[in-house]
Order: C-alpha cells, then structure tokens, then sequence
C-alpha cells in the first residue's frame, strides 16, 4: 500500500505537485470562463460557436461545484460562514475518534495480531540474515542501525537512564547475596583457594602493626602507672607486645597448620554455613547489600555502567559492518545457522515472538488508541487542515479537474441533443 506523505512540521507548506495540480485545475476554471465570455460574444459568427459556449458553460459549472466541495472540506470557501462547511477542522475530534477505533478494531486486536504472526516465520528470517548479514539488503540494514540510534539518541536520558538503574538497582535488591556468599566461601575453602587470602591478611596485618606500632606504644604509656612510667618498664612492656605479635603473625605466615590460622578456618566455614542457613544471617547480608547499593560511590558506578552501554550500543548500531565482527559476529552467525537448521527452536522463538507481540498488543493496545486520538484531538484546526491537504490535496485537485472536463462534455451532450431535437 502506497503510503501518503505527511509534512515534516505543522508549518510545512503542501507540497510543489499539489500546489501545481491546484494552479492547473484553477487555471482551467479560469480559462473555461474566458472561454465562454469569448463564445457568448461570437455566437452569432457561426452555430458551431455554440457548442464551444456550452462545453466551457458546463465546464465552469462543473469546476465551481467541485472547487466548492474540496474547498469546503478544509475551510469556508470565500472565507464564508456557510453550514456544512470547514467539515474536517469542525470535525477533528470525531475523526481522531474514529481512526483510533478503526485502528482498534482492525489492527491492535490481540485476535488480529496473533493471526497475521500466525504465519511469519521470524526465526527464520532472523536466523538468515545473522547467517548471511552480507547477502541482505544493506539499505534496510543501515536504515534499521540508523532508526535504533536516532531512537536511542532521542529518549530522554534522564528516564531512560533512571528506569534502566532502577531496574538494575532492583534485580540487585531481589537477590539473596547470603546463601550465594556462603557457597562461595565454602567453595573457596573446600578447593584451598583461601589460603592466598588467609596469607594477604596476615601480611596486611603484619605491615599495619609496622606501621602503626608508636600507637600501641603511646596506649601502653598512657595506661601504665607512674612507677612503670619512671622506671621505664612501659617501654619495654610494649616492645614486648610489639615483638609477641610480630612472632605470632610470622609463624601464622609459616605454618598452614597455626592453632590460630585453623580457628580463623573454623570462623569462616562457620560463617559460610551461616550465610546459606541462618535467617538472620542471611537478613544482616542483605542490609549490607542494600547499604553498598545505596552508596554514592555504587550509585556512580552503575552510573557509568549505563553510559558506557549506552556508548556501546550506539557504536554498534551506528556500524553495523564493525558489530557483525570478530568473535561477537561469529557467534553471531553461528546463532544464525543454528536458527535455520533447528526446526524445533525456530518454533519455540517463533511463539515466542508470537505470544510477546500478543501481550504487547492486549496491554499496550489501548494507550496506543489513547494517543492516536489524543494526537488529533490536541492538533488545532490549522495543523490537521494543512496535513491532510498536504497528503491528498493532488487527488483533491484531479477532482477539480475532472469536474471540469466533465461537466463540459456533459453541456456539449446536451446542447448536441437540444440542437438536433
């Protein structure tokens, strides 16, 4: 079906061939009129003037009635307040009613749409061109990478980017991080994978108390009496603290069996266990998680996440050549080939997309009617007027035109038959 054209703007004038075919159908009713002040002038020179007289009276006639009902479709001829005219911008709110009903009824029925993807084989289509993405169309192609990157450029960011963090704040908040913890922790352990951590703390900590060790100094000085402050014993009391825990943390370091390294073993398979069974527990992990997730620093960084998906994708979509590329494009057409192979997974997609576009159109159906006649209903006079004479006004003019050639031939008819009978 050959779709009409709408202008780009509401100030867009109609197009050059309708504004032409309207000069040419109103430079005929001009000329016929001309034309019969001519005839009526000379009718007396010769009888065969008379039927030049009547085609261009019929003509006229003809012309005026049909520049009468086109005009009076958009507007009052002459500017006019004359009844039943100006039909379409009295009528604008009707007729939006009436298009969005009939796209309803006709289109955005769930009965409808399941009918006609009843018999589209989408997997297969799309199994074909991500086999093959060279041998498609590569105007579709970079008009379809053009349509996703103007759309996704022209949603607003701030929703768009609000609704995709809030989804991804939300997975995050429906997922039970304690018993996923826990099986991590008891996975770690039950391979040896802790041990490299076990050694990375005790070294942090070694290195902490070297760096830090004037404050356990200063602690022992502040609470020792005043003999052992005179006599200087506070000193040595925290070197000997200092040396007793340095000697501790090397031989934890040394020995993978140090009575204190095996009870910090028994503390974390402990908490493992705790974490995939305690209620509790579990309840304490969440509240963490949901703290982290309502830090800033984590609210940037999924901030950044987004964009740079964002990012990605427009690059992707805006080369489509690049996107079909390397691994992602031979994984890709491996898909591709898989789809146009696998009967039984083509018919899974395809219901798939069926039931999909079904609930789509069963819940989205309406609102899509709402806007359709909320658009015109909100349109002013002017702007429907100029859209739709912009789309059929060239029709409307071969309507003019034809009227006139026409009702001339039907006043030659008649004065040919008056003249014989």
């Amino acid at each position: 079906m050959k779709l009409l054209r709408v202008p780009r703007s509401i100030g867009e004038s109609q197009p050059n061939p309708a504004r032409r075919m309207r000069l040419l159908a109103t430079g005929m009713l001009l000329a016929m009129a001309a034309l019969f002040v001519a005839a009526r002038s000379t009718a007396h020179l010769h009888p065969a003037i008379g039927f030049v007289q009547a085609f261009a009276e019929a003509a006229m006639v003809g012309g005026l009635a049909d520049w009468f009902a086109v005009t009076a479709l958009f507007r009052h001829p002459l500017g006019l307040p004359i009844p039943h005219t100006a039909i379409i911008p009295r009528n604008k709110d009707r007729i939006g009613e009436t298009l969005a009903i009939f796209l309803r009824d006709n289109f955005l029925t769930p009965a409808v749409v399941a009918r006609r993807m009843r018999g589209m084989d989408v997997a297969a289509a799309a199994g074909r061109f991500l086999a093959s993405p060279s041998a498609g169309d590569g105007r579709l192609r970079e008009g379809a990478s053009r349509l996703i990157a103007d759309m996704l450029e022209a949603l607003d960011q701030e929703r768009l980017g609000g609704m995709v963090k809030g989804a991804i704040g939300q997975r995050l908040r429906g997922i039970n991080i304690g018993p996923l913890v826990g099986q991590a922790i008891e996975a770690a352990m039950r391979d040896g994978r802790h041990a490299p951590v076990m050694d990375g703390i005790i070294h942090w900590a070694d290195h902490t108390l070297e760096a830090n060790d004037h404050l356990i100094r200063q602690m022992v000085h502040d609470k020792a009496g005043k003999v052992l402050r005179w006599t200087g014993l506070d000193e040595n009391l925290a070197n000997a603290i200092i040396d007793g825990l340095r000697k501790m943390l090397a031989e934890m370091a040394a020995d993978p069996g140090h009575s204190l390294r095996l009870k910090a073993e028994e503390g974390m398979a402990k908490l493992a266990f705790d974490l995939q069974f305690d209620i509790e527990m579990q309840a304490k992990a969440a509240q963490i998680r949901d703290e982290i997730l309502d830090n800033p620093a984590m609210q940037r960084w999924i901030d950044g996440l987004w964009e740079q998906a964002r990012s990605g994708l427009l690059r992707a979509v805006r080369d489509p050549g690049k996107a079909m590329a390397g691994r992602l494009g031979e994984a890709l057409r491996q898909l591709g080939g898989t789809l146009q192979e696998d009967a039984r997974l083509r018919h899974v997609i395809n219901r798939f997309v069926r039931r999909a576009a079904v609930g789509a159109t069963a819940t989205y159906g309406d609102a899509i009617v709402r806007l359709v006649s909320d658009t015109v209903r909100g349109w002013d006079a002017g702007t429907i007027t100029n859209r739709l004479e912009g789309a059929v006004g060239r029709d409307l003019q071969y309507i003019r035109i034809n009227g006139t050639l026409v009702g001339g031939l039907v006043g030659l008819i008649i004065h040919a038959i008056d003249t014989l009978f």
